[in-house]
């Protein structure tokens, strides 16, 4: 009876997909070795049929449709499209005084698209961009999502929301003299971060951003003392979770992350000073860790030149060897993992460096692409529509030559991109699409 079942399915689903050929085109793509995102074994000979922007049907061999579009990938590797959880799409590192004094976020909206066609390029069909000055994430994915510019989905936050003095002001270590104007994530009191949250859903925020502690690309003398009170950090978290946004915490130090994790964030990024406590607090309640582990080789190597300040880059080597090491007791824990690489800090579009770097410290290759897949869709509430390669939810898709779970690196050089169906990349390939 249940072997019936399974045949019926089976026929149901051919049927649906040969209905749907003769309403309209239907994409079929050919590939050694299909890896779904969910951490089932990879798919040998695989194909996977797409109606306009979603997939219809995944599997090894799959009888392809009469007329369909057909896009042979030959010895190559397909997943779905990558997931970055932590970005800053709106700049990169530049030289620090002239950034300060000089460049206006005018000057970031001009070039915000193309860091994003860049990050798309990398194989990140999704990110979510915590933090941006004057909204311009929400212009920019208001933008690529009317096909005006080309980019990846993006989930934003708007401004981060901070102390005053802390990581979120941008007036730390400025004269007190030098006027900044426009507005700002920073707000001290309970009553005053509930309205800064309803000021960033106001005008377009898909998640919230907490800074509970100090950071460290600022000029605060710490790089993880809580910034927050309790109350403050608790008063948020209530006040986006009654809006049903999320909440992302910008958390270094271990008091810090407890606090944020008791306030009951979604989401702790950075998590550098995490102690036993606090992982064993994220294990029990579910908490994600998004840590950037990839960018202290960048900014160690890169930021003296660009005149960042030496404290800057002290705190800088105080954080990054701990960082890696904590992520590695996380993962032991069995800690929920997503990807976020903090991209802005460094050059858009190297994404995918970090991949190597979850290797590294302790995550296998599966575990790592699980992490920019369908861990970090699931943090982000997109479940049903990106991070697998699997019927009805998007065609975002991404192609490597070659096997990354023998050869994680391989991640970093995509020769084929694809967003909602649509081919954004493809390198030379063996076999042309017919």
């Amino acid at each position: 009876m249940r072997l019936n079942r399974v045949v019926a399915a089976c026929l149901l689903s051919l049927t649906t997909i040969a209905a749907q050929a003769a309403d309209g085109p239907i994409t079929a793509i050919r590939a050694a070795r299909l890896i779904d995102g969910l951490g089932s074994a990879p798919i040998r000979d695989a194909v996977v049929i797409i109606d306009g922007e979603r997939i219809v049907a995944a599997g090894s061999r799959l009888a392809i449709p009469a007329g369909a579009t057909v896009i042979d990938l030959g010895d190559a590797t397909l997943l779905p499209g990558f997931i970055d959880c932590h970005t800053h799409i709106t700049g990169e590192p530049g030289d620090y005084y002239k950034s300060f004094v000089r460049d206006s976020h005018i000057d970031d909206a001009v070039r915000a698209h193309i860091y994003a066609a860049r990050t798309l390029q990398a194989g990140f069909t999704t990110i979510r961009n915590l933090g941006a000055g004057e909204f311009v994430d929400i212009a920019l994915r208001r933008a690529i999502d009317e096909g005006v510019v080309s980019g990846p989905r993006i989930v934003a936050a708007g401004h981060g929301i901070g102390a005053t003095g802390g990581h979120a002001d941008d007036g730390v270590g400025a004269s007190p003299y030098l006027a900044l104007q426009g507005f700002s994530g920073v707000a001290d009191g309970v009553e005053a971060v509930r309205l800064k949250v309803r000021e960033q859903v106001k005008y377009g925020a898909d998640v919230i951003k907490m800074v509970a502690t100090a950071g460290v690309l600022s000029e605060e003398d710490s790089v993880g003392a809580p910034q927050y009170t309790q109350a403050e950090m608790d008063a948020l978290v209530d006040e986006a979770h009654r809006w049903d946004r999320k909440v992302a915490a910008h958390a270094h130090g271990a008091e810090g992350i407890k606090m944020a994790i008791r306030a009951g964030v979604d989401s702790i990024e950075h998590g550098s000073f995490i102690d036993d406590e606090g992982i064993a607090m994220m294990k029990a309640r579910g908490t994600y860790l998004v840590a950037d582990i990839y960018n202290d080789d960048y900014i160690l190597a890169e930021f003296g030149k660009l005149n960042y300040p030496q404290k800057i880059i002290d705190k800088e080597r105080l954080v990054g060897r701990v960082q890696r090491e904590n992520f590695r007791k996380a993962v032991r824990a069995g800690v929920k993992i997503a990807y976020g690489t903090d991209a802005g800090v460094y050059p858009h579009g190297g994404n995918g460096r970090q991949f190597a770097k979850h290797v590294e410290w302790g995550q296998t290759p599966m575990q790592a692409i699980v992490a920019a897949t369908s861990s970090a869709a699931t943090l982000l509430g997109r479940d049903k529509d990106i991070g697998a390669v699997a019927a009805g939810r998007f065609a975002d898709l991404v192609a490597v030559s070659g096997d990354p779970l023998a050869d994680i690196t391989l991640l970093e050089r995509p020769g084929f991109v694809m967003k909602g169906g649509v081919t954004v990349r493809r390198d030379a390939q063996p076999v042309a699409a017919r």
